[in-house]
């Protein structure tokens, strides 16, 4: 009897085969040959799946967002508007291997995106739906008045967006000088800042 492969988890595996090689060479070091390469599997195989180098790579940024979005959705949420926006945040933050894998193929993305129009176009996505993503953390604050008065929604959700990358981005690639537990900190302290209670 013939095995029965799952498509999209056989996908799945290919995505996360080319961020490993992304993670080691950068996205200037990655080819559908070394990612079947480090999948194990012939070239014929991986074109099974993806047609092309870009549509795999377009896929593998793609899962990121995926994965965050299932995680986020499956949060055991308390009802505490802060409490549940750290939680919210912090799966977004690079606080274990499978977060800092993210981080850093993200940043890869981000880095090529300057100079490679197609990545920008998929960098640009994935921003973007960051970015309402954490538009919608403030205006929870703002809806539930929690939110210090006069706050600008817009202001303060690119505010916070940039804190977010920034701390991403120093974290990731310099450990040593903001540890997790600083990075979470950092936010909490942020996010407190825009609170009634602050004033």
């Amino acid at each position: 009897m013939p095995k029965i492969v799952d498509h999209e988890k056989r996908k799945e595996q290919i995505a996360e085969a080319a961020w490993k090689v992304i993670r080691r060479e950068g996205l200037d070091g990655v080819s559908v040959r070394r990612i079947a390469d480090e999948m194990g599997i012939s070239l014929g195989s991986l074109r099974h799946y993806f047609d092309s180098q870009d549509e795999l790579l377009s896929y593998a940024m793609r899962l990121i967002s995926k994965r965050v979005r299932l995680r986020i959705q499956s949060l055991p949420l308390s009802g505490d508007a802060l409490s549940d926006i750290e939680l919210i945040l912090a799966e977004m933050a690079p606080l274990d291997e499978e977060r800092l894998a993210e981080s850093e193929v993200w940043l890869a993305f981000a880095g090529k995106a300057v100079s490679d129009p197609s990545v920008r176009e998929l960098s640009l996505e994935v921003h973007e739906e960051l970015a309402r993503a954490i538009r919608r953390l403030i205006e929870v604050l703002v809806d539930r008045k929690l939110a210090r008065d006069g706050i600008d929604v817009v202001l303060e959700a690119r505010r916070l967006h940039a804190l977010l990358d920034g701390l991403v981005v120093h974290h990731t690639t310099f450990s040593e000088r903001l540890d997790r537990k600083e990075l979470m900190e950092t936010i909490s302290y942020h996010l407190k800042s825009l609170l009634v209670a602050a004033t």
